[in-house]
């Protein structure tokens, strides 16, 4: 099933299918504030193991984590009548294994989620009509491998809500700049996307920019869409390299929203990372309340997963659940 979930800016679906530690040490237009890394090249250089430069090339050490996948047992509609579904579908998934896949590589088992994979397709059900906020569509089929049992297909379609009728976007951008960011399909590729999503709002959006790496910082302060330009400089000058301070710019990142926030906008941080979320001082409880508290107040999380080898698909969809929004993989 596809749905479409609450009102949520349209052109962040444009840039999702289209597609650490950090010192600003270039000029962000006055917007950057200086942090420094976690430790110095120097300190970097004396922590490298030795290689023995006759063992030969050493495979890449792959660090991807992923939630064991319990499949649930067949349940009799005469005792369980009530299903509950998501609102709020992701299509990670989907992306996530097509990615092993042309990389002539089989997904990990607990990488194939079968849902995502049917939310990542537009099955064209007719829209909701007059005033209802979504339809419901069904199919009934004979099951393959049960001839005597039946298959039904429930489809669930939101209204369509026109751009030019969605509300005003507040939006903080939370980029992962860690050393782990360092590879031509996760930061590059992260610049590429938010420029095209940048290019898609209107003026009466607005974007900041938090970074974290070693530690945290804004690079830029709330800036209005009629100025696009500033914000794609902002983005330009990133550059990555460090350790991963997450928990510390997830705080900075709300601390910025709420300042920042508009009763009638779409109020959200889009986080975009490898998952290489290092917690720092707090525990995943804390930041799992942290996150389930501000979107009580009406600020959401969507996370953006981008990357291979050290990729944290577990946490991040976790991550997305608890703050009401979208988990896609890039």
């Amino acid at each position: 099933m596809r749905t479409k979930s609450r009102i949520f800016l349209l052109s962040l679906t444009t840039a999702f299918f289209f597609t650490s530690c950090y010192r600003a040490t270039k000029d962000m237009s006055g917007n950057a504030k200086m942090y420094e890394p976690a430790m110095t090249e120097e300190m970097a250089i004396e922590d490298m193991p030795m290689v023995d430069p006759e063992a030969g090339e050493i495979e890449p050490h792959n660090t991807e984590s992923y939630d064991i996948i319990k499949e649930n047992t067949f349940q009799s509609p005469l005792d369980h009548p009530l299903s509950t579904f998501s609102v709020d579908v992701d299509y990670a998934s989907y992306s996530n294994t097509r990615r092993f896949l042309m990389n002539g590589n089989l997904p990990p088992k607990d990488a194939v989620r079968i849902e995502e994979f049917i939310n990542y397709f537009n099955y064209d059900y007719p829209a909701p009509e007059g005033q209802a906020p979504f339809s419901i569509h069904t199919e009934m089929t004979a099951c393959p491998w049960q001839s005597e049992h039946r298959l039904v297909q429930i489809g669930l379609k939101g209204k369509d809500i026109p751009k030019e009728e969605l509300p005003p976007s507040n939006l903080v951008f939370l980029l992962d700049v860690s050393g782990s960011m360092d590879a031509p399909n996760k930061l590059p590729l992260l610049k590429s996307a938010f420029k095209m999503l940048v290019n898609q709002l209107d003026n009466d959006d607005y974007v900041s920019i938090v970074v974290y790496a070693g530690a945290s910082g804004v690079v830029l302060e709330p800036t209005s869409c009629d100025e696009k330009s500033k914000i794609i400089n902002a983005l330009d000058q990133l550059d990555a390299g460090g350790s991963t301070a997450g928990a510390e710019g997830l705080e900075l990142a709300y601390k910025l929203a709420q300042e920042h926030f508009r009763p009638e906008a779409n109020n959200r941080i889009l986080l975009a990372t490898d998952g290489d979320f290092n917690i720092g001082p707090s525990s995943d409880a804390q930041m799992q309340r942290l996150i389930e508290s501000k979107r009580d107040a009406g600020i959401f999380l969507s996370v953006l997963g981008f990357g291979m080898g050290n990729y944290k698909d577990s946490k991040m969809e976790a991550i997305a659940d608890n703050g009401n929004g979208n988990y896609a993989y890039i």
